[in-house]
């Protein structure tokens, strides 16, 4: 069976979306621990003034907050989309040494230590 032909031109999706999607992910996340660790405060310490749904529904949102927040933010920081090839060969050779790769600090590394050698030999 022949392979599925992928549609060219096609894009992942947007910095925008991944926030989106990191939100979503986050709220449901923040939901579930909400619930879990209000209904454990509800247990052990009772709902207080005013009442079990309320002080519920609190912990889930602040925590459906919280995490919605930081998961948006950490899904837009890790972002592995890649760059078109003109882009990249710029990046590569605006960035810092520190910056690139462990193979090409490697490789870096041994040029250096080929050029060190031939001129601490030649000038004998």
């Amino acid at each position: 069976m022949p392979p599925v032909a992928m549609p060219q031109g096609h894009a992942g999706p947007t910095v925008w979306q991944k926030c989106i999607m990191g939100a979503a992910m986050g709220a449901g996340v923040g939901l579930t621990m909400g619930f879990l660790f209000g209904s454990f405060s509800i247990l052990r310490g009772g709902a207080g003034p005013r009442g079990v749904l309320p002080t519920l529904s609190q912990y889930m949102l602040g925590s459906a907050a919280t995490f919605s927040f930081f998961l948006a933010i950490g899904s837009v920081i890790r972002n592995d989309g890649h760059l078109p090839a003109h882009l990249e060969a710029a990046r590569m050779q605006l960035a810092s040494p520190i910056m690139r790769s462990r193979s090409e600090g490697l490789a870096s590394m041994r040029a250096q230590w080929v050029q060190e050698r031939t001129q601490r030999s030649g000038p004998q």
